[in-house]
């Protein structure tokens, strides 16, 4: 679809969001929440107490059948539902980690787990940290159209506003996408799976008792949550299986990241570290990487050497080409 009929659609939805917002005296997300919940139920305007009003009501329903939603690829749902909550971000200045993965990135990730995945027959999948689920869904794009088949993913967080917009991108998307409402460091309910990629949440875990069950918890003060996180997906994973983790730049550098990068030698091999674009950052301080992991397994072996490295920017082809031959040429000799 053209851009200037998604921006027609987008403007729409914008619109009734507002008239929502206006008439129930919600924030703009969780109007937003409400609005797309509409949409997805053949358009039909939830009402509770008499609001919104009669006069809200008709048009709310115009703008729903003008958006036409059920006549839409799913790229461009999810693209509906991307620049509404980009909208919604810069006007209730949500905090950088509940904040969408953006598609650049997860295209990267996408390029670089094909690399090193192979089972296209039946994968599942879990984002330890999903918030808007872009990332997962923008990775199962990706695979899908690489012929991956039968992905079956599933996403943690703690929430509940973030994983509402997570359900609507699986339903807008078609995703088969289980959701869970609950501390990603708690016994985990999902099963072992074969990928975890996830973009963690950067920042200090509050609870230090429940840090001391994971080796790489500080004996004093907060723990990094990332750390954990990591921890925790390497024990989720089966043998043999890949995690992706966007983790800070530089995570290594850390003082405290020895017992990680211990505790990762003991369950599997670190095969990647791979800094992404500076220009997809707002500053030095919140750059990140792609953190390549495999669980120890009958077919898994350390690769050799480890790829370590930047990716260029993607508008600099040659630079970019000349990254992508020699990417592949460490995984055919590795994980061919």
């Amino acid at each position: 679809m053209a851009l200037a009929d998604i921006e027609k659609q987008y403007n729409l939805m914008s619109e009734a969001t507002q008239i929502l917002q206006e008439q129930l005296g919600d924030d703009y997300l969780d109007a937003l929440i409400e609005n797309f919940d509409n949409l997805l139920n053949d358009g039909q305007v939830h009402v509770e107490d008499g609001l919104p009003d009669e006069k809200a009501q008709a048009r709310l329903s115009e703008i729903y059948q003008a958006v036409d939603v059920e006549h839409l690829a799913n790229k461009d749902r999810r693209l509906l539902l991307q620049l509404s909550l980009i909208f919604a971000y810069r006007k209730e200045k949500i905090q950088a980690n509940h904040q969408l993965t953006p598609d650049a990135i997860g295209f990267l990730a996408a390029y670089l787990l094909k690399q090193v995945y192979h089972n296209k027959k039946a994968t599942k999948m879990l984002d330890l940290g999903i918030g808007t689920g872009n990332l997962t869904a923008t990775l199962i794009e990706s695979l899908t159209e690489a012929d991956y088949q039968n992905i079956h993913a599933f996403g943690v967080d703690n929430d509940d506003t973030l994983l509402a917009i997570a359900s609507l991108q699986a339903e807008l998307e078609n995703l088969q996408l289980d959701l869970y409402h609950q501390d990603a460091l708690d016994q985990l309910v999902v099963p072992q799976v074969d990928l975890i990629v996830s973009d963690l949440p950067i920042g200090y875990y509050p609870l230090d008792e429940k840090a001391k069950q994971y080796a790489s918890h500080f004996e004093k003060g907060h723990s990094y949550a990332h750390f954990l996180l990591i921890e925790q997906g390497m024990r989720q994973l089966k043998a043999d299986g890949i995690g992706m983790f966007l983790v800070p730049a530089g995570i290594f550098e850390d003082e405290n990241s020895l017992p990680l990068l211990k505790e990762i030698q003991a369950q599997g091999y670190l095969q990647a570290l791979i800094n992404l674009p500076s220009n997809l950052f707002t500053s030095k301080h919140s750059e990140k990487a792609i953190l390549l992991l495999q669980k120890k397994g009958p077919k898994a072996k350390q690769a050799q050497p480890v790829l370590l490295g930047d990716f260029p920017l993607i508008k600099d082809q040659e630079k970019f080409a000349k990254f992508m031959a020699e990417v592949d040429l460490w995984q055919k000799k590795n994980f061919s």
